[in-house]
C-alpha cells in the first residue's frame, strides 16, 4: 500500500499546474487541496483494476491524476460554510479557512476542469487506443455530473431539512451518487482503458457500487465512532448537520453488518472474473482492507 501510495503521489504531482501567471493564486489553492493528502484510494483503484484486464502503458496515469483531482474538488466544495461548514481536513485546514471561501469556490472550480484537461492528455500518449479513451471520458463524465456524484450531493442536501422522514432509498441513492459514483469511475475506467468487454465492464461497475456503499457505511460509523486524531477532521459532522445516516437509521450493530456483507459481496464479483482469467490479489486485498479502514 505505502510504495503504491507513493508512485500515485508522483504521478499526482506530475500532472499539478505549475503556481504561475495572474491566476496563480487560485492554482495555489488547487494544489494546496490535492496535497492535503488523502489514502488515493480512487487512482489506486483505477490503476489495479487496468492491471487486472492486463493493461500496460501510461494512458492510465492522466485519468489517475484527473479522478483525485475530481474527489478533491468536492471536498473542497463539500467542506465549506454553505454546504457541511468544516475547517479540517485529514488534519489539516480545509481550503476555505486557508485561501477563503471566494478562492476555495474558484480551487473547486479549477480542479474539475483541471482534471477533464489533464484526462485528454491520454490521447497523446503512446500505443493510446482512442476508442477506449474515448468510453473512459464518457465514464469520467457521466459519473461526475447530474446523473452521478452531483446527483448524490444534491440529495444529501436536500435531506438535511427532512430529519427522520428520510427513508432507506433515499439514504441509498445518497451514497450511490455522492460516494460510490467516483469509485464506480476509477474502476470502470481501469477497466475500459484496459479494454475489457462490456460483460467485465457491468461486473466491475456492480463491484464498485457494493464497494461504494460499504466505505460509505464505515465513514458514517467512523464519524459515531473514532477521534479527530484518528480521523483527521471533526468527528460527530453528521449529526451537527442534522444528517440521517445508516447509523442513525440502523444503529451501528446493523450498520456494520450490512457494510461488511456488501464488502464480500464486492469480493465475490471480483473472484468471479477469475474464471475468465482475470486475477489481481492486491486488488482483492485493498476491497478487503476497506472493511476494517479505522480513518
Amino acid at each position: 500500500m505505502k510504495e503504491r501510495r507513493e508512485a500515485i503521489e508522483t504521478i499526482i504531482k506530475q500532472y499539478l499546474p505549475k503556481e504561475e501567471g495572474m491566476a496563480s493564486s487560485v492554482m495555489a489553492a488547487m494544489n494546496y487541496s490535492v496535497n492535503v493528502g488523502g489514502k488515493r484510494l480512487r487512482p489506486m483503484l483505477m490503476l489495479e483494476t487496468y492491471k487486472l484486464f492486463g493493461g500496460k502503458g501510461a494512458v492510465i496515469e492522466p485519468f489517475m491524476a484527473a479522478i483525485e483531482m475530481i474527489h478533491t474538488y468536492s471536498l473542497v466544495h463539500d467542506d465549506l460554510p454553505a454546504m457541511d461548514n468544516d475547517e479540517y481536513r485529514r488534519g489539516k485546514k480545509t481550503t476555505w479557512v486557508e485561501y477563503g471561501e471566494a478562492m476555495a469556490i474558484l480551487a473547486g472550480d479549477g480542479l474539475l476542469n483541471y482534471a477533464f484537461e489533464t484526462a485528454l492528455r491520454a490521447f497523446s500518449c503512446d500505443g493510446a487506443d482512442m476508442e477506449h479513451i474515448a468510453k473512459a471520458l464518457s465514464i469520467l463524465a457521466g459519473k461526475a455530473g447530474i446523473n452521478g456524484m452531483i446527483g448524490g450531493q444534491v440529495a444529501d442536501i436536500e435531506a438535511e431539512g427532512l430529519g427522520d422522514k428520510v427513508t432507506l432509498s433515499q439514504l441509498l441513492y445518497i451514497h450511490e451518487h455522492k460516494t460510490a459514483a467516483l469509485i464506480q469511475a476509477s474502476m470502470m475506467i481501469g477497466a475500459a482503458l484496459a479494454g475489457a468487454d462490456d460483460d467485465a465492464l457491468s461486473t466491475i461497475e456492480q463491484a464498485a457500487y457494493e464497494i461504494g456503499i460499504a466505505f460509505q457505511i464505515q465513514d458514517d460509523i467512523l464519524d459515531v465512532t473514532s477521534t479527530f486524531e484518528e480521523l483527521g477532521k471533526p468527528i460527530g459532522s453528521d449529526a451537527k448537520n442534522n444528517k440521517i445516516t445508516y447509523v442513525t437509521l440502523k444503529g451501528i450493530e446493523e450498520a456494520s453488518r450490512e457494510q461488511k456483507e456488501r464488502s464480500n459481496h464486492a469480493i465475490e464479483l471480483l473472484n468471479s472474473l477469475n474464471n475468465r482469467g482475470y486475477k489481481n490479489e492486491f486488488l482483492t486485498d485493498l476491497v478487503k482492507s476497506l472493511i476494517t479502514r479505522l480513518k
